[in-house]
């Protein structure tokens, strides 16, 4: 007989929404100044688009798009742990943990995409 294994499998799709999800709750949250208006923008884009390039990259045509399309996706990982990096949380300590949080899941996901790169080449 086999066993089943008892275990949730993670849905990266969903993973990647509350990402996005969460990045717009924090930037509403964000003292409105010039600085946080503009990186609060990019970094809105660019965990969309983490997002919807990994829904993309699901339905990819081919091995080669599938792994370009996940290569975009860390590209812009990367660049939303780029922009928490630069917004500033006026020493707000719930705003700091946030950004803090929200950059460690940007790491977790870079790293995600990475692998799933070097297993599908």
């Amino acid at each position: 007989m086999t066993e089943i294994k008892n275990y949730k499998q993670y849905d990266l799709e969903e993973r990647t929404f509350k990402f996005a999800k969460n990045i717009r709750d924090f930037v509403k949250k964000l003292p409105k100044n010039s600085a946080n208006i503009e990186d609060g923008k990019q970094v809105i884009r660019s965990s969309g688009s983490t997002g919807a390039n990994y829904i993309e990259a699901n339905k990819a045509l081919s091995k080669k798009d599938f792994i370009m399309r996940i290569k975009i996706c860390r590209k812009e990982a990367k660049e939303s742990k780029y922009w928490l990096s630069l917004i500033g949380a006026n020493g707000d300590e719930s705003l700091e943990k946030d950004c803090n949080n929200l950059t460690r899941e940007a790491d977790e996901l870079m790293k995600i995409f990475s692998s799933i790169i070097i297993k599908s080449i």
